[in-house]
């Protein structure tokens, strides 16, 4: 695990990415991954992209996991990268020198993960279920200041630091059969059984279908679509859905306790 590094060791564009892609099965695998990656200190970019300064030993690491996933029929690809827009060099080299190579997130959000507090986060206007719940989640747990943009679905181009979720290219939206909620609960390492619920309910109501049928699933369901009837505008929709979710999450706190 990377715990401090001096910046001045780096070169201009001297980084290394591993590109990634996991089968659906076994479960194990992308937990597996996930924890070897945080082991690494390798930061996430976009997706399934991972960054370390490039070293030797950096590449032997990443060489060896993407030799594993492979094996486990995945697919991986290790290169060496310069970036030109969206990130650049100071800011990665200020994410590696942090503690842990963190980046001053909230501790709630303890998996692979990290945001630095106060990032513009990006989805299509016009939310429903899944928006409302990620915009929630995202201000509730991994980004206490975050400030939220709601553009054209598709066509928009980020401007730098921004995240995008719940819309084409983002770096946060489906993954299989998981809803966005689902996936920033994955890839930030959120593992109450209360979000997790939360999760199963706000999937069945966005895709449509019965998969976990949570019997608390229709009322929600009428609820948020009632907020969306009744405000036309995405900010103040968030602010309405937000008691929905704080409801949810101490119903399904108290059924556990």
């Amino acid at each position: 695990m990377i715990d401090s590094i001096d910046s001045s060791q780096f070169e201009e564009g001297e980084w290394l990415l591993l590109i990634h892609q996991l089968p659906p099965k076994p479960d194990y695998l992308r937990v597996k991954v996930r924890r070897r990656l945080q082991r690494l200190g390798a930061l996430p970019l976009r997706g399934s992209v991972y960054v370390l300064p490039d070293s030797e030993e950096a590449r032997e690491d990443f060489l060896w996991l993407s030799g594993e996933i492979r094996a486990e029929g995945g697919g991986a690809i290790v290169c060496r990268a310069a970036f030109l827009e969206g990130i650049g060099n100071e800011e990665l080299r200020a994410r590696f020198a942090a503690p842990s190579g963190g980046s001053g997130a909230k501790p709630a959000a303890t998996g692979a993960e990290r945001v630095r507090p106060g990032r513009t986060w990006v989805t299509r206007r016009d939310i429903h279920v899944d928006r409302m719940a990620s915009g929630w989640l995202i201000r509730r747990y991994l980004d206490a200041e975050a400030h939220f943009k709601f553009v054209a679905p598709r066509g928009y181009t980020p401007e730098a630091g921004e995240l995008r979720f719940d819309m084409a290219q983002a770096e946060y939206t489906h993954e299989g059969e998981l809803c966005t909620f689902q996936v920033l609960l994955s890839r930030f390492g959120l593992e109450d059984p209360a979000l997790t619920a939360i999760g199963e309910v706000v999937r069945d109501i966005d895709c449509k279908d019965s998969k976990y049928d949570r019997p608390e699933t229709a009322g929600v369901a009428a609820l948020l679509a009632g907020i969306a009837a009744g405000e036309p505008d995405d900010t103040p929709r968030l602010t309405q859905a937000a008691p929905v979710f704080e409801g949810l999450l101490h119903h399904f706190s108290q059924r556990r306790a």
